[in-house]
């Protein structure tokens, strides 16, 4: 691992000590954080599979039933029933924090006449009935299912930026500080036994004078 490219001063020594006491409070938060993230993303995971198998199986009953009932009716009177709905549903879009990570919010708002069924009981088949009810109550279920699924994307990525900053702090910056601490406390420690040394000499020099 290369090191840092400093002076070998205790001065230095000092600061690579504390830069490494906040890299590793640093690693440590981060690696939290990413545990928590991938903890909420499993359970949006299975959230997110959950409400697709359940949208999945009952848009398919109800393409079934509408299948059936344009199948008993003539194709104008399918266009004149449903050519003008009675109702009509807003969504209001916001933003919330999940993780630091801002994720859209939909909330449902809806509005319109009271029936909600477009046309007359007469004109129409009893499979007509079930599929347009049933699609109204699916709604919601298609607008959740949008959030939790952008949500888990966006997790996913923020998922995978935090472990490319843990990854660099762990394997990258770490060690080199870990590194450079020692490569200077080596210099250190050499530049004293040098300075003993000549001290000694010195001592030396001055008693054999004094001989």
């Amino acid at each position: 691992m290369a090191r840092l490219n400093v002076n070998p001063t205790r001065m230095e020594l000092k600061k690579l000590k504390a830069r490494l006491a906040t890299a590793v409070r640093g690693h440590k938060l981060l690696k939290d954080k990413s545990d928590e993230m991938i903890r909420r993303f499993s359970i949006l995971i299975k959230e997110n599979k959950k409400l697709r198998d359940e949208l999945e199986k009952e848009l398919a009953d109800c393409l079934k039933e509408f299948s059936l009932a344009a199948g008993l009716m003539e194709p104008d009177a399918m266009e004149k029933a449903f050519s003008m709905p009675t109702e009509s549903i807003k969504a209001t879009y916001g933003v919330q924090n999940v993780m630091s990570v801002e994720v859209p919010e939909i909330k449902v708002v809806e509005s319109g006449a009271g029936n909600a069924y477009p046309y007359s009981f007469a004109d129409v088949t009893s499979e007509a009935d079930y599929s347009v009810k049933r699609i109204g109550e699916l709604v919601r279920k298609l607008l959740t299912l949008a959030e939790v699924e952008k949500t888990t994307a966006m997790l996913a990525i923020e998922i995978e930026r935090n472990k490319r900053r843990v990854n660099a702090l762990e394997y990258v910056m770490i060690p080199q500080i870990e590194e450079t601490i020692h490569y200077i406390k080596g210099k250190l420690d050499e530049n004293e036994r040098a300075s003993i040394t000549r001290l000694m000499k010195v001592k030396s020099m001055i008693a054999d004078r004094n001989d």
